[in-house]
Formats: C-alpha cells, sequence, structure tokens
C-alpha cells in the first residue's frame, strides 16, 4: 500500500503543474481512497487489478472530456468576439445617429424659439382672459342671487329669498381661499346688505308676533296660561310665530359670517361654542334689556353684596320660559331637522349675561373676603340649580369659568383656608367639641366621633362638593392639595390637645381625640374609593408623568390602585392612633400589674388540694387585680368606639398574657392544690372579664392556658409527657429529627400548640406534686 501511495507522489512530483499545496491534498485523497478500497488486510490486494482498471478507465473518460471541452471553448469564444464587434459597430451608428438628431432638435428650438415666446404671451394672455371671465361670471352669479333675493322680496316671498341667502352665504364660503380681495369684500358687502334687510324685515315682524304672545312670560306658569289661552287668534299666531322663526333660522349661516361673537377675555379660557339661533337671541333680548336696566349702573338692584339678586332672576326667567320652549319651540326646531337644544340655547343666553356681570363684579370683590365668599357660596348655588333643576351641561360655558381665572381662583383657595381654619378654631374651642351628638342613640352612635371630627369631616366634604364643579382637574388638584394641608393642621391640633391629656390616658377627653383621629382616618379610607377622588388620581398621575415629581415606583402605586390620594394622611392618623392606643394599654397594663403585687406572692406551693375544699374561690389576693381590670374595661368600652375597644382589648391581653406566665407562673413552684387555684382564677375569673368580647378568650392567653394544663396534668400524664420530652432533648444527633415530631404530636394531644418542649419541661418542673420514685 505505502508503495501505491510513492508512485502517486512520484507522478504527482512529475507534474510542473501541481503546487505543493494540490501535492499534499492529492496524496492525502489517495492515502484515504486507498485505505478504504484495500484496508490493512493483505488479502484485500488481490482486488488491486480490478481497481487499478476502473482507475485508468474513469481517467480515459476524463481526458476525452478535456479534450472535447478543449475543441468546443475556442469556437465559443470566437462567436463571442463577433457578436461583441457587431454590438460595437451597431452602437457607434446609433451614436452618430443621436449626435445628428441632437444638432437637427437644437436648430430646429432656435427656429421655434421666437413662437415660443410668443405662445407664452398668447398663452398668458389667455388664461387672464379665463381669469377674467370667472371673475365675471362670479359676480354676475353674485348679482344674479342679489337680483332674486330683490324679486323674491318683490313678490313678498321673505322664504325664498331667505334661501337665496343662504345660497349666497354658501358662495361666500366657498370663496374665502381666493386672493381677490375685491372680489370677496364685493359678495361679503352684498351678503351683509341683503342680510341686514332680511333680518330686520323679519324681526320686526317677528317681535310683533312676541308681542302678540305677551312675550316674555313674567310670572310662575300658573299665572302665564291663563294669559296665553285668552290670546285671540292663537293659531294663526303660533303658525306666524313657527314660520317666521324658520325663516330667522335659515340667516343663521349669513349672520355668522358678518357678525363676531361677543367673548369675555381669553383670561377666563371660556369654551368656544357656536352662536346662539338668531330667533332665540331675539327672545333674549328683551330679557337682556331688563338685565341690564336692573343690574348694572346706579340702581339700587345692581349691589355688590347681593349677587342673588341677579342669579335668582335668572334662574326664575329659564324656569317660566321652559314649558314654553319645550311645548311651542322645540317642535318647530325638530321640523327643520336641527339638532338645537331651544331651552338650552335659552339659558345659555342668559347665562352669559351673567358671565359678564361676574367679570365686571369680581375685580372689586378681591379686597373684601366677606363679599367675595358670599359672592362664591351664591354662585355655587346657582350652578347647582342650574345643571340639577334646568339640565344645563357642563361643556357648556359657566360661571366656573369665571371663578377659574388665575388671580379670582387664588382669592377663592385663600379665602376657603381661612375660613376653614377658622372654622377649625372655633370648633376645638367649642364646650361641644369632645362629646359625640349621637351619643344618647348607641345604634347611630358605632365610630363615637365627637362633635369637632365631625364637624371638620363636614367641612371638608362642603368643601368637596365646592371645587368639584370647576372645569379643569388641574385646578380640582389644587383645591385637593388644600384638603390636605387641612387634615395635616386638623391632625396637628388633635396631636397637641392629646399631649396636654397624656397624664390621664384614660380620661373622656384623651379618648375622644383617639376617637377623632379613627373616624378621620376611616372616611379617608372610604373617600379614598369614591368614584370623583379615583378620577382625581388618574389626573394627578398624568400631572406627575409630565413633571415627572414622583418616582415610578409611586407612580406604578397610585396607577394600580394600590396606594390612594388620601394614602399619607391615613398612615400619618393611624400611626397617632397606634400610639395613642398603645399608651392607654401600658396604662391600664401598669396599674394591674401594681395591683397584682399581692397575686405574686401567693404561697402556691402550700395551697390545699381542690379536694380539700368544699367549693372553690377566688384566690383573695387576685380581687383587687380582677376588679382593676373589670372596671377599667368597662370604662373603656364606653368611652372608645367598637373598633378601637377591641385592638385596645387584644393588646392588653397580650401583655397580660406574658406577664402573669413570665411574673407569676415561672416564678413560682405549685403543688396540687397551688396549680388548681391557679387554674381556677384564671379560667374561670379572668377569662370571663374578656367572654363580652368575644367567643373563646382563652385563645388570646395561650400561654397562661396551655401553663394550667401543664401544671394540672394527672401525675401519671404528667410522668409520660416528661420522659417523652426528654428523650427528645436528651440527644441532639441526626435522630433529634425523627423523635421532635413525637414530642410535638404529645403536646398536641393534650392541647399544647404554643409553648416548645423546652418551656413545657420548665413548666413540668415547677410542679412539686410528683412521687418520690419520680423526682
Amino acid at each position: 500500500m505505502s508503495a501505491v501511495i510513492t508512485m502517486a507522489a512520484a507522478e504527482e512530483e512529475e507534474d510542473p503543474a501541481v503546487t505543493e499545496e494540490e501535492s499534499c491534498e492529492i496524496t492525502q485523497h489517495v492515502a484515504e481512497f486507498i485505505e478504504k478500497e484495500l484496508g490493512n488486510d493483505p488479502k484485500s490486494l488481490k482486488k488491486l487489478p480490478q481497481i487499478t482498471e476502473e482507475l485508468a478507465l474513469y481517467k480515459k473518460t476524463l481526458e476525452e472530456q478535456v479534450l472535447t471541452v478543449s475543441s468546443e471553448v475556442p469556437k465559443k469564444i470566437e462567436n463571442a468576439f463577433k457578436n461583441a464587434e457587431n454590438s460595437k459597430k451597431l452602437l457607434n451608428g446609433i451614436i452618430k445617429k443621436e449626435a445628428i438628431l441632437a444638432e437637427s432638435i437644437n436648430n430646429h428650438l432656435l427656429t421655434a424659439q421666437p413662437l415660443i415666446e410668443e405662445l407664452k404671451v398668447l398663452i398668458g394672455q389667455i388664461e387672464e382672459i379665463e381669469r377674467h371671465l370667472w371673475y365675471l361670471k362670479w359676480i354676475s352669479q353674485i348679482e344674479e342671487l342679489s337680483d332674486c333675493i330683490q324679486q323674491h322680496l318683490m313678490t313678498n316671498s321673505v322664504s325664498d329669498a331667505a334661501n337665496t341667502l343662504v345660497s349666497m352665504a354658501e358662495l361666500d364660503i366657498k370663496l374665502q381661499e381666493s386672493s381677490c380681495t375685491h372680489l370677496l369684500n364685493f359678495i361679503r358687502s352684498t351678503v351683509k346688505f341683503w342680510h341686514k334687510i332680511l333680518k330686520d324685515r323679519l324681526t320686526n315682524d317677528f317681535e310683533e308676533v312676541l308681542k302678540q304672545l305677551y312675550w316674555p312670560l313674567i310670572g310662575p306658569q300658573q299665572v302665564q296660561a291663563p294669559a296665553l289661552a285668552s290670546v285671540a287668534n292663537s293659531t294663526e299666531l303660533y303658525n306666524n310665530l313657527e314660520t317666521l322663526f324658520i325663516q330667522l333660522l335659515k340667516l343663521q349661516t349669513s349672520d355668522e359670517l358678518i357678525t363676531k361673537p361677543k367673548q369675555l377675555p381669553e383670561k377666563y379660557d371660556i369654551p368656544l361654542s357656536v352662536p346662539i339661533a338668531i330667533p332665540i337671541q331675539l327672545m333674549l333680548l328683551p330679557l337682556q334689556k331688563r338685565f341690564k336696566y336692573h343690574f348694572s349702573g346706579n340702581r339700587q338692584t345692581n349691589m355688590l353684596n347681593k349677587p342673588e339678586w341677579y342669579l335668582t332672576q335668572v334662574l326664575m326667567w329659564i324656569g317660566n320660559h321652559t314649558k314654553f320652549f319645550e311645548q311651542r319651540i322645540q317642535p318647530i326646531i325638530d321640523k327643520t331637522g336641527s339638532f338645537l337644544d331651544a331651552r338650552l340655547e335659552f339659558s345659555r343666553g342668559l347665562v352669559m349675561l351673567v358671565l359678564e356681570k361676574m367679570s365686571a363684579d369680581i375685580p372689586r370683590l378681591l379686597y373684601d373676603d366677606n363679599l367675595f365668599c358670599h359672592m362664591v357660596d351664591e354662585i355655587l348655588l346657582f350652578e347647582k340649580e342650574l345643571h340639577s333643576a334646568h339640565g344645563y351641561i357642563n361643556s357648556l360655558p359657566s360661571c366656573m369659568h369665571i371663578l377659574s381665572e388665575e388671580t379670582c381662583f387664588q382669592k377663592w383657595l385663600t379665602v376657603e383656608r381661612k375660613f376653614a381654619l377658622e372654622k377649625m378654631d372655633s370648633v376645638l374651642s367649642s364646650e361641644a367639641a369632645w362629646t359625640s351628638q349621637y351619643k344618647d342613640i348607641m345604634d347611630v352612635d358605632e365610630m363615637k366621633a365627637p362633635d369637632c371630627a365631625e364637624t371638620f369631616m363636614t367641612l371638608l366634604l362642603v368643601i368637596t362638593d365646592r371645587y368639584k364643579g370647576l372645569p379643569t382637574a388641574g385646578r380640582k388638584l389644587q383645591f385637593l392639595e388644600l384638603q390636605k394641608e387641612l387634615i395635616d393642621d386638623f391632625r396637628i391640633r388633635l396631636t397637641q390637645v392629646m399631649k396636654e391629656e397624656t397624664r390621664s390616658p384614660l380620661g373622656s377627653r384623651y379618648c375622644a381625640i383617639l376617637n377623632a383621629v379613627n373616624y378621620i382616618a376611616a372616611v379617608l379610607a372610604d373617600w379614598a374609593d369614591n368614584v370623583f377622588f379615583l378620577q382625581l388620581q388618574q389626573a394627578a398621575i398624568e400631572a406627575c408623568g409630565e413633571t415627572n415629581n414622583m418616582t415610578e415606583l409611586q407612580l406604578g402605586q397610585l396607577a394600580s390602585l394600590e396606594s390612594s390620594v388620601f394614602d399619607i394622611m391615613i398612615d400619618l392618623l393611624e400611626r397617632l392612633r397606634h400610639d395613642m392606643l398603645t399608651r392607654q394599654v401600658e396604662h391600664v397594663f401598669r396599674e394591674v400589674k401594681d395591683k397584682a403585687k399581692l397575686y405574686k406572692k401567693e404561697r402556691w406551693l402550700f395551697l390545699p388540694s381542690q379536694s380539700d375544699q368544699a367549693v372553690m374561690s377566688l384566690s383573695s389576693s387576685a380581687c383587687p387585680l380582677l376588679l382593676t381590670l373589670r372596671d377599667l374595661l368597662l370604662q373603656l368600652e364606653q368611652e372608645l368606639c367598637h373598633s378601637l375597644f377591641k385592638s385596645f382589648w387584644q393588646m392588653l391581653a397580650e401583655k397580660l398574657d406574658l406577664f402573669i406566665y413570665q411574673d407569676i407562673i415561672l416564678a413560682n413552684h405549685f403543688n396540687e392544690g397551688g396549680s388548681a387555684q391557679l387554674q381556677f382564677d384564671m379560667a374561670r375569673n379572668l377569662f370571663p372579664l374578656f367572654a363580652h368580647y368575644c367567643k373563646r378568650p382563652e385563645n388570646y392567653f395561650k400561654q397562661v392556658k396551655e401553663a394550667c394544663i401543664i401544671l394540672n396534668l394527672n401525675v401519671g400524664s404528667a410522668l409520660l409527657l416528661r420522659e417523652v420530652l426528654q428523650a427528645t432533648s436528651g440527644t441532639m444527633t441526626d435522630t433529634t429529627n425523627i423523635q421532635q415530631p413525637t414530642a410535638s404530636a404529645a403536646l398536641n394531644e393534650i392541647g399544647i400548640y404554643k409553648l416548645a418542649p423546652q418551656d413545657v419541661e420548665i413548666l413540668l418542673n415547677l410542679r412539686t406534686n410528683w412521687p418520690s420514685s419520680g423526682k
């Protein structure tokens, strides 16, 4: 095999075209081929002649293919070269033709240039003539429409004239993008001319009809009915009213083109709204004259300290005309296919009078807190009735937009803060501040909130109702911040009063303060789920997201409703509540602990057994402790609300459980009589004191209860338990994990769940009633 490889290598060396790298590859290939075909078996050399023949045949085939390719390739190259020569000749011919054609075109352009210039001038003239023609057509169309209106008016066809004016107004709107200023001025002046003529004519007729209907309808609807019923030819009048109303509505488009709506200064940020319909404007005119007559100038009815006069008057006018608009005017509008609400349009017109009056009066009220506050109160009452009784919608201009103006709004905030603080001062200093007005009604007085707390929360609720109608969320959030400031101020005041009462934490005033803190925190937690405050929470998230005033975590908590807008206030109040409760628990515990001194020194080791006593009775040394505990529990149950008292007695029970276990039980040894007496004192006297507040009071004294179980086990059971525990604790090896459940199971079987096995061993060692062999 090596000889074959050597021969192959020799042949490669003889071929000068084979590179060193190719030689290595060929050698490797030959070696792999021979290794595959022959392997290491000498017998396989018999295949060598067959392999040689196959390779020779394969070589011959390859040589024939090479000869064939070498004879065909030159022919193909020659053909390709010929084709390239032909293409080159063809391209040269095309280039020559292109040059000739370009020269011809240039010559033609030079020849035609004068004609092009002449044609440009002619085309410009044609376009100019076309523009003139269109200009004349528009003028002709305008004049034609104008002539039509004139003819309709001459034939008394006012309705047709109004329709034609609508077409002219639409043409005016269509031409607004034109740069022909004279044309625009011409059509606008034409529209204005005919609009005035038609409007004056229709206005006179419309006002005459209204006059015959005793418009405006001053007085209650009961008074109006007989007057309207007595109108002669009422059917004809109402038909005329309908005709004129519809014709005036047709003038709305042209009226909006030539009349600029009256608007208040931009600082009031009044929302844009469509102009009031012309016929309703005309119906408002007599009322506007009355309003300006009575509530402007030096009239006695125009008084800064009596805003309720003009506000009440506007509400009366809206109420007096509601029925007429619903029964007479709205059906007319519905016939035209319009979506106008007649009553709402009428109300909007009157409200605009109020806004103008407010904008004029407010600058004079800013320097008098009482007058300003009175005006705000009256405005809020007016807004409430306007929306609730007369269906005025929030998207329309309202008095709240005037109050939202920066200067006015800041004054409002200042006044609200001032009067709220004054109210808080007067409430906290009143004699009834710390008593509940429902103290004699148990079903109502669950929270036992003192009068000052209820009044304060009512104050906050009133403030909420006052700013609910503000048009923007930003203004509402500013009021929310004011409420938070007031809550924090009230909390600080409560803390100050509480510190004055710390010497008597069980006194009625201290308990009233605690009830107040609990009540305010509970109400704020309820408000946090209110839809209005949830909307403010969302607005706060958006505002903070824009200003980056909050961390991503805080924003996430607000967005997921994990926290609320009052969370900080609630946390502070709950902390104060916990501190006050802890102080009360500590005070009661100290008194009870003081009364337990004799009970701690009881001679538990020498008490007679239960069999030696006819009847078990309470230890005399326990009487002061239990009497004091009972009296204090009853006192606080009367003073604290249910939720607070529940927290109080549970905290107290936890401390008493630990105290009795550590200072009384673990500090003494017990014979059989002592264990029984302890069991009797606890189960029949201490635990029942708390039975009024829960079904299983012993569950709050788990250490004491379980210690009594251990101390009162019969001797046999105690010995067995002791052996189990000693076996468990005796070997601290890997078997501990196996034996420990046995000890726990044994303890659970006798009702021991809280005490650890080590604690149980200690308790067992406190027993003295062991047999001599058991010691």
